[in-house]
């Protein structure tokens, strides 16, 4: 019998990719049309652009290996030059101050590379899209998972890789102890909050005037901006993270003419008119975010795996993804940390593959 992965974001993929590097039985579903969960590159003529994650820092060291061992470039984030501050009344300043991404790394073609290059690595028998769980049922001889199509999956033990909150939304039988669902509701989903607008344009104008395309505001309704131009080469782009919440955040038209305006203040009337403006809202994606995740998080949760998380179901039923991290949680170095400390716990005899039945 097999080890049943629900969601193919990274660390899903990662424990996957390390399942077939040892030659055990697994299958993994996603119930999104694509692997890579709140990974989610956007492509504009040749450029690149992160809507979720785009940066990993030094001192992350599995994300780094991975990086390596997959093949792919990294490069510096862009920080030279000025830096561009608005006050609550939109009075813009420029200075000189510490750039908040300085020395942090994105990778070449975006985040996208990290996540495709795994997915291709895992046989097509071994991976399903459009597969969503919604109840998980522990019979004598393992776990049956029914999917939203109402098709059923039968495994000897399964890893959870979902944002802790969407994982509490799965039907399970007998019941989780109260603690334990408790425990999977309290963890805010990290990112779930957020909303990503990145405008993108054929010439990268700010650098010619100096700045460094970072910007703080305090007006809004984007509260940090950065470059988030390709290495080399255009389009060029900035991008911002969303600070109005989640429910003011409805009006897409409305949204876009204030995102639009800001861009103007803060870098002039070429910033006006990008080639395109693209928005993605995490908060309204009910495979990343829950109503209790539109609460704002002012600052970043303590993660880290539950202690009533722990041997449910004899130890058959555990929990990956980032949140469950105890180190990097958040990151993606803590996606790649929760999947090896669930590989570490999964029964490796009822893995491998030569007892599958």
């Amino acid at each position: 019998m097999t080890t049943l992965i629900i969601g193919g974001g990274l660390s899903g993929l990662a424990l996957a990719e390390r399942m077939e590097a040892e030659g055990r039985d697994y299958l993994l579903v996603e119930a999104r049309d694509r692997f890579g969960g709140r990974i989610l590159t956007e492509r504009v003529g040749a450029g690149a652009f992160d809507m979720g994650p785009a940066w990993f820092w030094p001192g992350q060291p599995r994300i780094a290996a991975l990086i390596d061992r997959l093949g792919l470039e990294r490069f510096d984030q862009v920080s030279d030059g000025i830096l561009t501050f608005e006050d609550e009344q939109g009075r813009v300043q420029r200075g000189r101050g510490f750039a908040s991404m300085e020395g942090s790394w994105r990778i070449k073609g975006g985040l996208v590379e990290v996540t495709d290059a795994l997915a291709s690595r895992l046989p097509t028998g071994r991976k399903r899209l459009s597969a969503q769980v919604v109840a998980l049922d522990q019979m004598p001889e393992g776990i049956v998972a029914t999917l939203s199509t109402a098709q059923t999956l039968s495994a000897a033990q399964a890893v959870v890789a979902l944002p802790p909150r969407v994982a509490a939304g799965i039907r399970y039988a007998p019941a989780l102890p109260e603690d334990a669902h408790a425990a999977l509701r309290g963890v805010p989903t990290w990112m779930a909050g957020q909303a990503k607008a990145v405008a993108v344009y054929d010439t990268p104008f700010w650098r010619d005037q100096g700045l460094s395309g970072d910007a703080m505001s305090r007006r809004g309704p984007m509260v940090e901006i950065h470059d988030a131009s390709p290495d080399r080469g255009g389009p060029y782009a900035l991008f911002g993270f969303i600070g109005v919440p989640p429910q003011a955040r409805r009006d897409a038209p409305a949204l876009r003419a204030h995102l639009l305006a800001q861009l103007e203040r803060l870098f002039g009337a070429q910033a006006a008119t990008p080639r395109e403006l693209l928005v993605k809202d995490w908060a309204f994606d009910p495979l990343t975010a829950t109503q209790a995740d539109h609460a704002p998080l002012h600052a970043h949760p303590s993660y880290g795996p539950p202690r009533a998380l722990d041997g449910l179901w004899q130890g058959r039923l555990q929990f990956a993804g980032t949140e469950m991290a105890p180190q990097f949680g958040g990151y993606l170095e803590g996606a790649l940390e929760a999947a090896e400390i669930a590989f570490g716990k999964l029964d490796a005899t009822s893995g491998s593959r030569t007892h599958a039945h």
